[in-house]
């Protein structure tokens, strides 16, 4: 592992945090919206995190793609595969962001509502505000985490110079 590693790693997660907080500021700001340009009550945005995979050089990942393309059984292993039980660190994360559907939306009876049923009830998101704040410093504290690793890693770098 480099020393740069840290700094790509600790770069993607202030990404997916950025992403996360987006998404968290977007529900609670849309907690009461009960019409969307699709249609419905809005719909809650959640982002999904991934292991980004180790990268190398190009002509390692074109060497090694070529060579899975020719295995007659994809149960074989190649050389340098991970085998069970072996864990390769990876690159970073990878983020996606996704519309989660609520299972049952939230019904208030208020008959005045310009989106109000024909029974009078109306369709509101099923996004609930503590659960966003809660996930809202969650989001922050991993943000704040990955700023003092970088950090961390930049005063390694600075000392190494100094040697």
């Amino acid at each position: 592992m480099q020393i740069f590693d840290a700094l790509d790693i600790s770069g993607s997660g202030l990404s997916v945090q950025r992403r996360k907080l987006t998404a968290i500021a977007s529900n609670l700001a849309n907690v009461d919206t009960t019409r969307t340009d699709q249609g419905g009550p809005y719909k809650r945005r959640r982002v999904v995190m991934l292991e980004a995979p180790k990268m190398s050089k190009f002509s390692t990942l074109l060497s090694r793609e070529k060579s899975r393309l020719r295995r007659t059984e994809h149960e074989h292993m190649l050389e340098g595969d991970p085998r069970p039980g072996e864990f390769f660190i990876g690159s970073g994360v990878l983020s996606q962001e996704v519309r989660e559907e609520p299972i049952k939306p939230r019904m208030v009876y208020d008959p005045n509502h310009p989106d109000a049923r024909e029974d009078g009830m109306v369709l509101y998101p099923d996004i609930n505000t503590i659960t966003e704040m809660v996930d809202m410093i969650a989001a922050s504290r991993a943000y704040e985490a990955n700023v003092t690793v970088m950090s961390a890693a930049k005063d390694m770098i600075n000392r190494s110079l100094d040697i």
